[in-house]
């Protein structure tokens, strides 16, 4: 499957982006998605993810009550809203895939086989 993000930009504090991050493919809501990002010196972390059928979420401790994860099957597209958004959300924001046959947490990014290229976040005080 190929991932392609978009939907980044620069913003002030408080404010809000969606990202969104289209699949190839026709098997879409056979994958769970997962949202990571990656500051500049800093690993890639886990922000988000959600199931295939777009039952289960899990998101960071650091996003949670800011952020949702969503899903369109119909349009083969996995969403991140990102609301109140603060200089630490800076980072280049990544959408992943993996098998939705996949048993275990969705937060370790080496579980995930599909990257999509990245799109950059930027917020200013």
């Amino acid at each position: 499957v190929q991932l392609q993000a978009c939907g980044g930009g620069l913003v002030q504090a408080g404010a809000s982006l969606r990202l969104s991050c289209v699949a190839s493919g026709r098997t879409f809501s056979s994958y769970q998605m997962g949202w990571f990002r990656q500051a500049p010196g800093k690993e890639r972390e886990f922000v988000a993810a959600i199931s295939g059928s777009g039952g289960n979420t899990d998101y960071a401790d650091s996003v949670k009550g800011r952020f949702t994860i969503s899903r369109d099957n119909a349009k083969n597209t996995v969403f991140l809203q990102m609301n109140s958004l603060n200089p630490e959300d800076t980072a280049v924001y990544y959408c992943a895939a993996r098998s939705g046959d996949y048993y275990g947490s969705y937060r370790p990014k080496a579980s995930y086989a599909y990257w999509g290229q990245g799109t950059q976040v930027t917020v200013s005080s």
